[in-house]
C-alpha cells in the first residue's frame, strides 16, 4: 500500500495542475470485472484453439470470422460491466477543469458511461460496429445476440470498430491524444504494462513538469516517474479529493 505521504504528494500534484492527461490500460477496467490480457489470470494465460493474440488479428478475422465472433462475443463483449471508482474519479476531474484529455488503450467504453466526455480511444470501442460494405451503423448488443458472423441487411459482414493486431490507429485519434499529451503539465499512467506498441510510445510526447504512474506491477517506467504506486487504480484514486 501506499503512504500516507505519498498520497500527500500525489494530491498536491493534482491540486497544483491545470491539464492532467490520464494514459491508461487494462488495469483501469478489472476493478469493473473486465480481465486483462497479461496478467497471471489474463486471457493470455486461458486456453483456446488459438492464442488470443492470433484469434485478434486481421488475417484471422478474415480468414475465420466464425471462430473470431465466438471468441469476441465470449471474451471481449462485457456489456454487462459497469464504471469503477477510477472511472468516476476521472470524469470528476475533468468536470473540474483538472483533466483536459483521457487517452484510453481500453475497447469497454466505461470511461464515457462514467461521464468522461474528452476520451481518446486508442483501439477503438466495441459499442460501434459497422457493415464493412454500406457502412450502417450496429449496436454492440446486436452483436451479442446474433450467432455465427454478424451480417448487414446488405449481406455485408459487420465488424467491430476495435483496432485488430496487423491493423493502424486512427490518425485523427492519435493526433488527438499527442496534441492533449505534449500540452500537459501532468500525465498520470495508470493500469498499463507500457509493453504494447504503438500505444506505449505515447508517453515520450509529454513535456510537462510531473509524471504518476500506478500499476499492479513493476513497469519499464518506475525509475523515471515522480511518483509510483505499485496498487489498483480506483482505490488510489479515490483518496483525491477534488
Amino acid at each position: 500500500m501506499s503512504g500516507a505521504e505519498e498520497i500527500k504528494r500525489l494530491q498536491s500534484i493534482i491540486d497544483e495542475s491545470k491539464s492532467i492527461v490520464f494514459f491508461g490500460g487494462a488495469g483501469v477496467s478489472t476493478e469493473s470485472g473486465i480481465p486483462d490480457f497479461r496478467s497471471v489470470d489474463g486471457l493470455y494465460n486461458q486456453k483456446y484453439d488459438y492464442p488470443p493474440e492470433q484469434i485478434l488479428s486481421h488475417t484471422f478475422f478474415v480468414r475465420k470470422p466464425e471462430e473470431f465472433f465466438r471468441f469476441y462475443r465470449d471474451k471481449m463483449l462485457c456489456l454487462d460491466k459497469k464504471p469503477n471508482k477510477a472511472h468516476y474519479k476521472l470524469a470528476e476531474l475533468e468536470r473540474a477543469g483538472k483533466l483536459s484529455a483521457v487517452v484510453t488503450q481500453n475497447i469497454d467504453g466505461l470511461h464515457q458511461a462514467a461521464g468522461s466526455k474528452a476520451v481518446y480511444e486508442l483501439h477503438g470501442s466495441v459499442l460501434r460496429n459497422y457493415c464493412q460494405s454500406c457502412g450502417k451503423p450496429f449496436t454492440a448488443e446486436y452483436i451479442k445476440q446474433t450467432s455465427g458472423v454478424p451480417k448487414c441487411g446488405c449481406g455485408g459482414v459487420v465488424k467491430p470498430d476495435v483496432v485488430l493486431y496487423e491493423e493502424g490507429l486512427s490518425d485523427s485519434i492519435v493526433s488527438g491524444a499527442v496534441n492533449a499529451i505534449s500540452h500537459a503539465d501532468t500525465l498520470i499512467i495508470a493500469g498499463t504494462s507500457l509493453t504494447v506498441y504503438p500505444a506505449a510510445g505515447f508517453i515520450r510526447y509529454f513535456r510537462g513538469k510531473n509524471t504518476v504512474l500506478i500499476n499492479r506491477d513493476a513497469t519499464p517506467m518506475d525509475g523515471k516517474a515522480d511518483l509510483v504506486f505499485h496498487e489498483k487504480v480506483g482505490e488510489l484514486l479515490d483518496k483525491i479529493r477534488v
